[in-house]
């Protein structure tokens, strides 16, 4: 059953949605079922050395999965994002909460180097990289707080100078927070040596909207923008949940200048777990898993959707925007264009697509979301 899940989730072949982006976590994120990282040690050690790193701690099934992954389709990009440092590198010594100890900023950096060529030694590449997810969250378990100026700090002296060293072409987002906080992003772009290290800035949308995107991109328009992680709660409305995601996360934030979107997270079981003691417990997966049986949810149909009908590599192209006919569209590698409309309304709506001097008229449910594809000029 597995491999039947994984050909239909990372493939266009059949049932194929064609998810094309993943995100891990380096260690453990609040959906595992405890908090742990590669270089776990007693309180009271340190291991400047690295000497007990092992990335097959806390789970040992996640690289056999990648692999079986990429044997599926070896064009999946990978990113990953830390919830916290190996405790022993923390100012409080424990997994929630606390700051990286600025005398363990190059051992975290040659922690992640480590991951990263541990990871590539199996195969896995990894695209790109956050360096610490939802840096203001000090409650989640595990976390770490970040602030602008010690993430700055972290990738001009640190992790920047690291990962040139080690001659690997991993890429750095920045933030991988909320979108009410661009000043966040802004700030850690506004010194040239970090700027130069970073290539784009990660997003989420537990707080503010896309608008954050486009102000960010304003500034900074050689960098990418990306949403890296909006979850679904177990307690919404199917339809409520698919217009709002369509509305926010995949019309929003692709016409405000993202080039990715992950929805979060792949699977989980009826009882919204796995997770930590102190994590989300009602967050649901795009699968949801008992036993042989499997249920596809609201992201499952999302990134369904838009991942089959704009492939990598479309570029985004110039509609206009409607308060209750939501839209974005892109030219895709195939010649063709892709229209992702949402009727954002309580009503039937009858409207016309004009391009390149053609018109056609389309009649949309209310709450539908539809993509309308037709060959480009």
């Amino acid at each position: 059953m597995r491999r039947d899940l994984l050909c239909e989730l990372f493939t266009r072949d059949g049932r194929g949605i064609g998810a094309s982006f993943l995100r891990l976590t380096i260690g453990a994120s609040d959906l595992s079922t405890k908090s742990y990282s590669y270089n776990d040690l007693p309180p009271g050690q340190t291991d400047l050395a690295l000497s007990r790193f092992d990335l097959m701690a806390g789970d040992e099934h996640v690289v056999p999965v990648l692999k079986e992954i990429l044997s599926i389709n070896p064009d999946i990009r990978i990113m990953a994002s830390p919830w916290s440092a190996p405790p022993w590198m923390k100012d409080n010594g424990g997994f929630i909460g606390g700051s990286l100890k600025p005398e363990c900023y190059d051992v975290y950096a040659r922690y992640l180097v480590r991951y990263l060529e541990a990871m590539r030694a199996h195969g896995i590449r990894i695209h790109a990289m956050t360096l610490q997810n939802e840096p203001h969250n000090h409650k989640n378990d595990p976390s770490m707080v970040m602030t602008a100026s010690d993430q700055a700090a972290f990738i001009k002296n640190h992790m920047g100078p690291a990962l040139q060293t080690s001659g690997l072409d991993t890429q750095i987002f920045c933030w991988d927070h909320n979108c009410d906080e661009p000043d966040y992003p802004i700030a850690v772009l506004s010194d040239p040596a970090v700027k130069r290290h970073v290539t784009g800035v990660a997003f989420h949308l537990y707080g503010g909207g896309p608008e954050a995107f486009s102000q960010v991109q304003a500034l900074h328009p050689d960098q990418k923008m990306y949403l890296t992680e909006q979850w679904v709660g177990a307690n919404g409305d199917f339809a409520d949940d698919l217009a709002w995601h369509a509305r926010n996360v995949f019309v929003g934030v692709l016409r405000h200048g993202g080039c990715a979107v992950l929805e979060w997270n792949l699977a989980s079981d009826p009882a919204c777990k796995p997770h930590t003691p102190g994590g989300e417990p009602h967050c649901v997966g795009a699968l949801t898993i008992d036993g042989q049986i499997v249920t596809r949810n609201v992201a499952y149909y999302l990134v369904g959707h838009a991942a089959k009908l704009i492939p990598p590599g479309s570029v985004r192209i110039e509609t206009n925007d409607h308060d209750t006919l939501r839209n974005v569209a892109f030219r895709t590698p195939d010649g063709r264009i892709s229209l992702m409309i949402l009727n954002d309304s309580d009503r039937i709506q009858r409207f016309n697509i004009l391009h390149n001097g053609t018109r056609a008229t389309i009649t949309l449910k209310a709450g539908a979301l539809s993509t309308c594809r037709w060959p480009a000029p």
